[in-house]
């Protein structure tokens, strides 16, 4: 099963360099349309979702995150960085997928 990222540019070209494909998204219909086709995608496992795209579609996102095992959503730091109070980037990861970072 593969992971896709679904964000901002700058961490869609972050994972590519691990070799992870993604889609970058601006608007809440460019971020339905991508989670549209991940989910519908039988060779996708995980989803990441930055914070910046998750917060354009949250409704949809909290209840994948909630309910979707396959695929299993997983919402990630946008460019704005985590706050003091949340898990690293690399603590996220390693909790949802065993990865470390």
């Amino acid at each position: 099963m593969k992971v896709l990222v679904i964000g901002h540019s700058e961490a869609v070209l972050g994972f590519s360099l691990a070799g992870v494909n993604g889609h970058v998204v601006s608007t809440a219909d460019e971020a339905n349309q991508a989670l549209d086709e991940a989910l519908a995608s039988k060779e996708v496992g995980i989803i990441l979702v930055t914070r910046d795209v998750a917060k354009l579609i949250s409704n949809r996102v909290e209840d994948l995150k909630l309910h979707s095992t396959i695929p299993l959503v997983v919402e990630i730091p946008g460019p704005e960085g985590v706050s003091p109070d949340e898990p690293s980037l690399s603590e996220v990861v390693l909790r949802a997928i065993g990865i470390k970072l």
